[in-house]
């Protein structure tokens, strides 16, 4: 990894200290995190059944808001589907609500294909500043404790790949998908980058999007203007053509090149990719850092659940820091 070039002489970088200049409206955003009327309010009495369809077949009873509040309340408090049904029905009881709660067995099969939307950026300022990233989320397979106690023999462990696009501007995760542990980064990159309704102008991710590929996807889908800030592998070499006509890849070579790759960090920016590392350790401090549905589908809809969930937190507040020293 770049940051660990100059690991052995680190103990010499004095380390930056910050202060967080909003500090009571950023308490009293963790307190409503915890508020339980952030997450059902009797607005939703209005939405709660499905609206009468005029096709052929059966009618369905909920809406995709009932689905999608009952989802969203089990992922909060990490309940399965059964205690999922049975807190909603005693949180439908204490607020005096006039709906049904649906059965846990329709938390699953509505769940399969569930559309979410998105909310939209467009008639917000300014554009996106996208850091993408990806990270691991388990499905099968025992812990090491259970392989040190039984002295079992591991097993390959089933897992799928998450992937997030943050803006740096507002904070949300603006684009997310889930995808099979064989796809790589650059492959989910183009669905990533199908969800983002506004410009974005600048682009940081990690080593593995490095390529031709991703910067001529990026250069025709927000144009010539988008700044890339991906790292070449330490044994990048210039193209044939880098004395005439350098590519943006030429340019972080040869600047890597005369100011060495901790200076290029800093300049460039991309030191603010760890604010997508964070991200991820934040879902799976929240969120958790394994899948409860069994079924790839369901897999997808609960990874969409845990986006809106974050972004829901990081509308209640913001941490605004300055550096003190």
């Amino acid at each position: 990894m770049p940051h660990k070039f100059n690991a052995a002489r680190r103990h010499k970088f004095e380390k930056t200290r910050y202060r967080i200049t909003n500090w009571s409206d950023y308490n009293e955003s963790l307190r409503l995190r915890g508020d339980i009327t952030v997450w059902l309010s009797p607005e939703v009495e209005a939405a709660w059944r499905a609206e009468r369809r005029r096709t052929r077949g059966g009618q369905p009873v909920y809406s995709d808001l009932a689905i999608t509040v009952c989802l969203t309340l089990g992922m909060v408090y990490k309940q399965p589907l059964r205690q999922t049904e049975g807190f909603v029905r005693s949180l439908v009881k204490l607020m005096g609500l006039d709906i049904r709660v649906l059965n846990y067995s329709t938390f699953s099969r509505r769940g399969t294909g569930l559309t979410l939307s998105m909310k939209s950026r467009a008639e917000q300022d300014g554009p996106i500043h996208l850091v993408v990233d990806s990270t691991g989320l388990k499905i099968f397979g025992e812990g090491e404790w259970f392989q040190n106690k039984h002295k079992t023999k591991a097993k390959r462990k089933s897992w799928r790949k998450l992937h997030l696009g943050l803006d740096l501007v507002s904070g949300d995760i603006v684009c997310s998908d889930l995808t099979k542990d064989d796809v790589g980064d650059p492959t989910a990159l183009p669905d990533l980058l199908h969800q983002v309704d506004a410009d974005v102008t600048r682009f940081i991710a990690d080593g593995a999007y490095d390529g031709d590929p991703t910067s001529s996807l990026l250069t025709a889908r927000f144009g010539v203007g988008v700044e890339i800030i991906i790292p070449p592998p330490k044994t990048a070499v210039l193209s044939s053509d880098a004395d005439g006509n350098p590519t943006l890849r030429d340019q972080r070579i040869a600047a890597i090149h005369l100011g060495g790759r901790m200076a290029w960090q800093v300049s460039s920016g991309y030191n603010q990719r760890s604010r997508g590392e964070t991200q991820m350790g934040r879902w799976k401090i929240v969120i958790g850092p394994k899948l409860k549905a069994r079924s790839f589908p369901n897999q997808k809809t609960e990874t969409k659940i845990g986006t809106h969930i974050l972004n829901k937190m990081t509308g209640l507040g913001r941490a605004k820091f300055e550096v003190v020293a």
